[in-house]
C-alpha cells in the first residue's frame, strides 16, 4: 500500500528569477559570441536557453487545501502541498488533488428494512481526501469509488434496522436518527479508508416506504397512533374518576354504595372517553327507587 509523503519543493518564483538571469545572460553572450565569430560561446549559450525553458517547465502552482502527486517516469515521488508557485524536477507529472471538504447525496435506493418491507432511503455524506496517494494509486476514480461504496454502506445499513420499532427501546431507521447517523458514518469510513478518505458526516436525507406499501403503512400508522392516544386518554380518565370519587368522600355530602359508584364510574368513563362530545341526560328524580 502507498502512503502518502511531502515532496518538498523549491520556491518558484526563486528559481523563475534564476532561469530568466540565465536566459538574459545566455543571449548576451551569443550576440557577443557572433560579433566574435566565436562558435563555441554561442553553442553553450543555446544550450543554456533550451536548459532553462525546460527547467521552466517545472514551476507550477498550488492553491490552498490541494495537493499535487508527483511522479517521474511512473515512480511516486511525493505530493507537494506548500501553497504559492513552486518548483520541482520538470520531467515530474503532476496530478492536482482537492483536499477541500465535499459532500453529496446518494441517490435514492430501494431496499427491505430488516421485516422485508419495501423503502426508499438516500444519505448526505460529508467527506474529504487526507492521503493523495492512496486516493490516486489504491483506486481507480477515487470519487466514482466513494460514491459506490456510500451506496452499498446505505443498503447494508438498511437491512439491520426496520423503518419503525414496534417495541419500546428498539433502534429504527426513522426513531433512531443518531444512532443510525453514527453507524452508517463508520461503516462508510471502513469501506473508504483504504482509499486516503475521511468521513466527516453522514446522515440519511430521505427515508419514505415504498410507493407499492405506502398506502398501507401510512393506515398502520394512523392505527398505532389512534390507540396511543387512547390509552393516554383512558389513563387519564381512570385518574380523574378516580379524584372526583376521593373529593366526594371527603366532603361527606354524598354517600354512595357500591352499586351507585360503579354507575358512577361507568358514566365518568364513557364522557371522558367518548369520540364525541356526550349528551348527558339530567336526572330530576331520585337516585333509589
Amino acid at each position: 500500500m502507498i502512503r502518502e509523503r511531502e515532496r518538498q519543493t523549491t520556491s518558484g518564483l526563486l528559481m523563475l528569477a534564476v532561469f530568466l538571469i540565465l536566459i538574459a545572460l545566455a543571449v548576451v553572450g551569443i550576440v557577443r559570441a557572433a560579433r566574435a565569430d566565436d562558435v563555441r560561446v554561442a553553442v553553450i549559450g543555446a544550450v543554456v536557453i533550451v536548459a532553462s525553458l525546460i527547467g521552466l517547465a517545472g514551476l507550477f502552482t498550488v492553491a490552498p487545501n490541494q495537493g499535487l502527486v508527483l511522479q517521474l517516469f511512473g515512480a511516486y515521488r511525493g505530493t507537494a502541498r506548500e501553497e504559492g508557485l513552486r518548483w520541482a524536477n520538470p520531467f515530474y507529472s503532476k496530478k492536482r488533488i482537492s483536499l477541500r471538504v465535499r459532500n453529496f447525496e446518494s441517490a435514492h435506493l430501494k431496499v427491505n428494512d430488516t421485516d422485508g418491507n419495501p423503502i426508499e432511503i438516500a444519505s448526505i455524506v460529508v467527506w474529504r481526501v487526507v492521503d493523495t496517494a492512496e486516493a490516486v494509486f489504491e483506486v481507480d476514480d477515487y470519487e466514482h469509488y466513494v460514491r459506490v461504496q456510500t451506496e452499498s454502506a446505505v443498503r447494508n445499513l438498511a437491512t439491520h434496522y426496520p423503518y419503525d420499532a414496534h417495541l419500546e427501546g428498539h433502534l429504527s431507521l426513522r426513531g433512531s436518527t443518531d444512532e443510525v447517523a453514527k453507524r452508517l458514518k463508520t461503516e462508510i469510513q471502513d469501506r473508504l479508508a483504504k482509499a486516503g478518505v475521511e468521513v466527516s458526516e453522514a446522515r440519511i436525507s430521505h427515508l419514505a416506504y415504498a410507493q407499492e406499501i405506502a398506502a398501507a403503512m401510512l393506515r398502520r400508522q394512523q392505527a398505532g397512533a389512534i390507540i396511543a392516544a387512547r390509552q393516554k386518554i383512558v389513563e387519564g380518565a381512570v385518574g380523574m374518576v378516580d379524584m372526583a370519587l376521593e373529593l366526594l368522600e371527603k366532603s361527606d355530602k354524598v354517600h354512595l354504595d357500591e352499586e351507585r359508584k360503579a354507575a358512577m364510574v361507568s358514566n365518568l368513563l364513557v364522557v371522558l372517553c367518548a369520540a364525541h362530545d356526550a349528551q348527558p341526560v339530567v336526572n330530576t328524580g331520585t337516585l333509589y327507587q
